[in-house]
């Protein structure tokens, strides 16, 4: 276990520097959200943020997509020390947010047409994307016509059609039943390994966390600052569905779980 401001300088692929940001309060003054905030993802690791509801996490994940500015602090994406246009970061949000005028496979091809990639490859690539996640043969069907399940899935090949250097996941599986999101894990857990982006995956679930991560960064109450970051040493590849039997999760679980548990009663 490494302590907050403890930063991983080896292949580095996000590096967190001291971030802190505040929001406007109702009554005119400002509310401390995130607070001197500090790690480094390494390139290819999953790196997975728990925390008390509010502490943040949401918008620590804006500020790395650049979506939102930070009230001071720094944040770069890197790959081979070259900063990270957004183009090259992935967002997958808590919602599906897919277009409901158009199909799955037109839905899976807009970031490719806006990156200007050719009509043929792009049906190509949004083919062979929908097969992966498992939504071959539901092609040419609209989101309406697709289970919640179905819809996150078609969201995870809209967002990983273009490969990008670092994906940023907020509660992506929160909203779904225990089965489809156990399938939906080891479906995405499956597609990472052989490609090994950079993550940053925010939950609630720690079994969730433990199942996918390298390491995970417990936060405090608000305004969030990392409290620990804790190595999950479990070989890869893993059994999402069998891993709670393993006894090192047990000890893992526990950690994370006193970790958090002293946050609920500050």
């Amino acid at each position: 276990m490494t302590e907050q401001g403890s930063l991983v300088a080896e292949n580095p692929a996000v590096i967190m520097g001291n971030l802190s940001h505040q929001f406007l309060s109702p009554d005119g003054g400002t509310m401390d959200i995130l607070q001197g905030v500090s790690f480094t993802v390494r390139e290819k690791e999953w790196f997975t943020v728990v925390g008390p509801s509010g502490c943040g996490k949401s918008t620590l994940l804006n500020v790395a997509s650049g979506l939102l500015r930070p009230s001071s602090g720094d944040v770069r994406l890197v790959k081979d020390d070259r900063d990270l246009k957004q183009q090259e970061i992935g967002y997958i949000t808590q919602d599906s947010n897919l277009f409901p005028w158009l199909t799955a496979i037109q839905n899976v091809m807009v970031p490719l047409e806006i990156r200007g990639v050719p009509k043929q490859e792009r049906v190509e690539r949004a083919t062979e994307w929908l097969r992966l996640v498992g939504l071959a043969g539901f092609e040419n069907h609209f989101p309406r016509q697709l289970s919640g399940g179905m819809q996150k899935r078609c969201s995870i090949a809209r967002t990983l059609v273009y490969e990008p250097e670092v994906l940023l996941m907020d509660e992506p599986f929160g909203a779904l039943d225990a089965i489809t999101k156990s399938t939906l894990q080891k479906t995405v857990l499956e597609l990472w390994e052989k490609r090994q982006t950079s993550v940053i995956f925010i939950t609630h679930d720690l079994t969730e966390a433990i199942a996918l991560s390298d390491r995970v960064a417990v936060m405090t109450g608000r305004p969030g600052r990392i409290r620990a970051i804790v190595d999950v040493d479990i070989e890869r590849p893993r059994d999402v569905y069998n891993i709670t039997d393993l006894s090192t999760f047990k000890e893992l679980r526990r950690e994370l779980w006193q970790l958090l548990e002293n946050e609920l009663e500050s």
